[in-house]
C-alpha cells in the first residue's frame, strides 16, 4: 500500500518537540511530498537555536516514517525560519549562518561599498549557458587588468564553485563578514560554498532574500572595478529584490537563437524595463557549432534570432558565442575557457573588450 499524506502526518504528530508539543501541532512541517514511496519534507524551526535542539526529532521522524508500509526512502531537511543568534564571544572562530529575513531597507537601490560597477547576467529560462557566460566574462575582464568580482546569485542552483574550481568554505572571523575566495584572478562568492555539494536549498522567499543580502553586503569584496552577478533564470524574487535594493549598472541577457528561448528572453527584458535597470545588450549563445571532424559549420538551435531581436528592440547586440564541447569540459573541470590561451577564449575576450571600451567593464 502506498503511503498517504494523512498516514505521514499521523506519524509526525507522534514526534515530540523540545517545546513539549509535536511536529504537527507546532506547525513545523513544510513542503511535504510523497512520490514513488519517497517521503520528503522540511522541518522549519522558529530559530536557529531551536533547530539545533531538534536534531533528535529529525532522526525520530526519519526512523518512524521508514517503518511505514510502502515507504522506500525518507529525506528530511532541518532548517530555521529566522536568522541565527549573534555569536557569543568564544575562543573558537565563529561560524556564519546564511539565510534569514532581510533587514529593512529604506530608499532606492544602494551602491555596494568599493564596487564601481555591477553587471547582472540574466536569462529568461535555464539551459542557455548563462552561468558559463558569467564565469568566462568575469575571467576575461580580469585578464584584461580589471579588478573583478563574481557573485553566484543562483541560490537554488549554484554552479560557479564548480566552474571556477573552488570548494573551500569561506571564513567569517567575526561571524558577520564573509571572506570571499579567489580563482583565475577573480574574487568570487556563492551560496554553494556554504553548503554541502549535494545539499538542496529549500527556503521560502524571506530566507532567500536574507541570503542574497548577506552575499552582497556582508562579503568583503574590497575594491572592484566590476562585480558580475550570475542571476537565476527567470523573473523571480532574486531579480526583483536585487534590482530594488542594489544599484545595478545594467544587465546582459543571454539567449539561444530558437524562438522558445527568445520568448522567455523577452520576459526578462520586460522585467528589467519595469525595474528601470538598463539593458547593456543581448548575447546569442550556442550560436554556431563547428564539427571537430570535418569542420562543417552547423546552426543546431538556429542562428541570428537574438541579433534580430536586438535590432527590433533597439538594444546593443554584444555578439555570438559558439557551442563547443571544450567550453563545457573546461567549465566542468574548474578552469573557464577564458582562463586559457585557447582560440575558443577569443569570443569572451571580444565581449570583455567591448564592455571596457563602452565604459561598462
Amino acid at each position: 500500500m502506498a503511503p498517504t499524506r494523512d498516514m505521514v502526518m499521523a506519524e509526525l504528530a507522534k514526534i515530540a518537540t523540545p517545546s513539549g508539543g509535536n511536529l504537527v501541532r507546532d506547525d513545523l512541517v513544510r513542503a511535504l511530498t510523497i512520490e514513488s514511496g519517497v517521503v520528503r519534507f522540511v522541518i522549519e524551526a522558529p530559530s536557529a537555536d531551536l533547530a539545533r535542539a531538534m536534531a533528535g526529532a529529525q532522526q525520530a521522524a526519519e526512523s518512524a516514517l521508514r517503518r511505514l508500509e510502502g515507504v522506500t526512502a525518507v529525506q528530511v531537511v532541518l532548517t530555521a525560519h529566522g536568522p541565527a543568534a549573534k555569536p557569543a564571544a568564544a575562543a573558537e572562530v565563529p561560524s556564519l549562518k546564511v539565510g534569514g529575513h532581510p533587514t529593512p531597507h529604506q530608499g532606492g537601490p544602494a551602491r555596494v561599498s568599493g564596487v564601481d560597477r555591477i553587471i547582472a547576467i540574466a536569462s529568461g529560462n535555464g539551459g542557455v549557458g548563462k552561468s558559463t557566460v558569467a564565469s568566462n566574462l568575469a575571467v576575461a575582464l580580469a585578464r584584461q587588468g580589471r579588478r573583478v568580482g563574481l557573485l553566484d546569485a543562483d541560490i537554488y542552483g549554484p554552479s560557479q564553485p564548480r566552474m571556477m574550481g573552488v570548494s573551500k568554505r569561506p571564513a567569517s572571523p567575526d561571524g558577520k563578514t564573509i571572506e570571499p575566495l579567489h580563482a583565475h584572478g577573480v574574487t568570487m562568492m556563492s551560496i554553494g560554498l556554504m553548503l554541502k555539494e549535494d545539499e538542496a536549498v529549500i527556503w521560502r522567499g524571506p530566507m532567500l532574500m536574507g541570503a542574497l543580502q548577506q552575499l552582497i553586503n556582508q562579503v568583503a569584496w574590497g575594491r572592484l572595478d566590476v562585480l558580475v552577478i550570475d542571476l537565476p533564470p527567470g523573473t523571480g524574487d532574486v531579480q526583483l529584490t536585487l534590482a530594488q535594493r542594489t544599484h545595478l549598472t545594467g544587465a546582459i541577457v543571454v539567449s539561444t537563437p530558437q524562438d522558445v528561448a527568445l520568448l522567455d528572453a523577452r520576459k526578462a527584458l520586460d522585467m528589467f524595463d519595469k525595474l528601470k535597470v538598463p539593458v547593456l545588450g543581448l548575447i546569442e549563445n550556442m550560436s554556431t557549432y563547428i564539427c571537430p571532424n570535418c569542420g562543417h559549420e552547423a546552426h543546431i538551435f538556429g542562428h541570428g534570432g537574438v541579433a534580430a531581436e536586438a535590432i527590433k528592440l533597439n538594444l546593443p547586440f554584444l555578439g555570438e558565442l559558439p557551442l563547443n564541447l571544450d567550453v563545457r569540459i573546461a567549465g566542468d573541470a574548474g578552469t573557464p575557457i577564458a582562463a586559457t590561451d585557447s582560440p575558443l577564449a577569443e569570443p569572451y575576450v571580444r565581449l570583455a573588450r567591448r564592455l571596457i571600451d563602452g565604459g561598462m567593464g
